[in-house]
């Protein structure tokens, strides 16, 4: 006779199919080149605007955008647990 777990049954995945994490890539190429080309498309406007604020906000925005197209993963995309 099994013993029972500790913490209770092992829960396994639908078909067997592997249970994505937040952090898993959520992005196809299409949206990877777009998020890497509106990422420069801030990051020269930070360089050309003139407020500090606006350029500080660009920046930050910027480099977020590359960060999604480098590593294929988008946050919006994670929270509304959809895949491309």
């Amino acid at each position: 006779m099994a013993r029972p777990h500790l913490c209770g049954p092992r829960i396994r995945p639908n078909n067997n199919k592997p249970v994505n994490s937040f952090f898993s890539r959520n992005l196809g190429t299409g949206g990877r080149l777009m998020r890497g080309m509106g990422g420069l498309a801030l990051l020269v406007g930070a360089y050309l605007s003139h407020p500090v604020w606006l350029s500080g906000a660009l920046t930050g925005a910027g480099v977020f955008m590359l960060f999604e197209a480098l590593f294929g993963w988008c946050v919006l995309r994670a929270l509304r647990g959809k895949q491309s």
